[in-house]
């Protein structure tokens, strides 16, 4: 079938490959003066498995013309360019917010962004492990992301709108039930508060703090006379808190305050170094717990804390501002959170065992 002048064309190309078929229109010619020959110019547009698939993208090309330059940038290229513009103008929060969630993108980083289908966004979805509220962020990174590609002719159909997230509704990190230390298990840590590492592993399970905030915790943010310690580097905004130390577990802060002057972190390696996660998780973490087949996770220490403090029946909203929930407040929550720490340190100090 002949198609009509200036439509385009769809060539196959010699020798063996994987997509044979050009995609092409011709944008103009020149003359080589040494033949003498009139060359035609072409604007290639892509290449495809199949004759029927090259014709199809033909067809959509005419039908809304893109910039074929653009069309060849990778998901990460795309990213790139659209965080330049955007992070002028958002907060830091929301820049944490966006990098975490395309962290969770690698599997797309080098596709070609114009190429990339539904079924491409919503495995990385399916794969990625998130909890619901986390998997909302990257559902709103692809909006994003497809909203500017279409702006700036890079692809021109936005497959975002289409990715379920619904499914995941229950996988909430506010259901600790199912990955918090049972009474036994702690129970099982406290026969073990002689030992300076099972020491952290109980200082983790009373002050609900995230293990990467533990592990950075400096020296310079702890208050051991006012009896807290303050979170300035979190995930979010809400995150930034001061932390209560409850009594029994003051000493356990003072002697790690203590056992290296030299050192400006709080907890810190044999050798006086800074813990990296994977180092503490694979060198302390792991050995300490397996001896009593204990199969948690250091974040198990944050939903054991929330876990604690709902069977003493502390309030909501201080158990919020304890563990750094904030966003999950309410608005009247949002007014009276300027709670004295007094009140802190009496709530986890109610969660502490009476034998100990």
């Amino acid at each position: 079938m002949k198609l009509p002048n200036g439509y385009g064309s769809v060539v196959k190309l010699s020798g063996k490959r994987r997509r044979p078929w050009m995609v092409r229109k011709t944008t103009g010619y020149h003359i080589d003066t040494e033949k003498g020959k009139k060359i035609n110019e072409y604007l290639i547009i892509g290449y495809t498995a199949t004759k029927a698939e090259g014709l199809q993208m033909l067809a959509e090309f005419n039908n809304n013309p893109y910039d074929t330059n653009a069309a060849k940038m990778t998901f990460a290229e795309v990213y790139e360019a659209w965080s330049k513009k955007k992070y002028e103008s958002v907060s830091d929060s929301s820049i944490k917010s966006y990098s975490a969630s395309y962290n969770a993108c690698t599997k797309l980083y080098d596709l070609v962004f114009k190429d990339i289908k539904l079924v491409h966004l919503q495995e990385t979805i399916d794969s990625c492990g998130k909890n619901y509220p986390t998997l909302k962020k990257i559902k709103v990174l692809f909006n994003q992301l497809y909203a500017f590609a279409l702006q700036n002719d890079i692809c021109n159909k936005d497959y975002s709108t289409y990715v379920d997230i619904a499914q995941y509704k229950d996988r909430n990190p506010n259901k600790h039930s199912n990955d918090k230390f049972t009474n036994e298990e702690i129970a099982k840590i406290w026969t073990m508060k002689d030992n300076k590492y099972y020491q952290i592993i109980l200082m983790l399970i009373y002050n609900g703090v995230r293990i990467s905030e533990f592990l950075n915790l400096k020296k310079e943010h702890v208050h051991l006379d006012e009896q807290y310690f303050d979170v300035i580097g979190s995930k979010t905004d809400n995150g930034l808190r001061k932390v209560p130390i409850p009594d029994k577990l003051l000493s356990y802060y003072k002697d790690w305050y203590e056992s290296c002057p030299e050192c400006k972190y709080l907890l810190h390696t044999e050798d006086g170094k800074h813990f990296k996660y994977r180092n503490y998780f694979d060198s302390y973490w792991k050995p300490l717990v397996e001896p009593f087949d204990i199969k948690r996770t250091p974040h198990s220490t944050r939903h054991t804390l929330v876990s604690l403090l709902k069977e003493a029946e502390v309030l909501d909203t201080t158990i919020k501002k304890i563990v750094g929930h904030a966003g999950a407040m309410s608005l009247t929550e949002k007014v009276y959170t300027h709670l004295d720490m007094n009140i802190l340190i009496a709530a986890v100090n109610k969660v502490m065992p009476t034998d100990i």
